[in-house]
């Protein structure tokens, strides 16, 4: 797949970052350090944050499900932060079922084949199944990463460096 959008995006855009639900987690409820990195650079502007409203569903549904107490979370407060920071596009078309970009997780799917099809700097993530795509995902220009290895790469500079 040739990711469309990147071509499109203008050079000093801010570059795109996909973040799967427990990354936003890590911003968004846990407050991690590593998420908190990833917040920063989005809030300033420089790191853009792609998602679709499957993804916003997704974190929503979970968050629902409860376990979370310890944190207090605030679903409206993650709305609005969502609101506020994500861009949010229309879904991509679902992957073929036989794309190199494949997932064991089904669940993962729609994180890939956003991050392929919008050209993507960075697919946020700790999920082992989409960490294992990392290769593959490389040779289109997207780096799969964890939240700890993002926020290492960027200490103390900006996201594009």
């Amino acid at each position: 797949m040739t990711p469309p959008a990147a071509a499109a995006t203008p050079p000093f855009a801010a570059p795109v970052a996909v973040l799967d639900t427990n990354t936003v987690f890590d911003w968004l409820l846990f407050h991690h350090p590593d998420g908190l990195a990833i917040g920063a650079a989005v809030a300033a502007g420089r790191l853009r944050w792609l998602a679709t409203a499957p993804m916003r569903e997704e974190l929503m549904h979970v968050l629902a499900r409860g376990g979370f107490e310890r944190w207090r979370p605030d679903p409206v407060a993650m709305a609005a932060h969502w609101a506020r920071h994500c861009v949010e596009v229309p879904p991509p078309p679902d992957a073929d079922p036989t794309s190199r970009f494949r997932c064991t997780d089904p669940d993962d799917q729609k994180f890939i084949d956003l991050a392929v099809t919008s050209g993507a700097r960075w697919l946020l993530t700790r999920d082992r199944a989409v960490l294992k795509l990392a290769r593959r995902l490389r040779e289109v220009g997207t780096e799969v990463l964890t939240p700890a290895a993002w926020a290492a790469l960027h200490a103390g500079s900006h996201a594009t460096d």
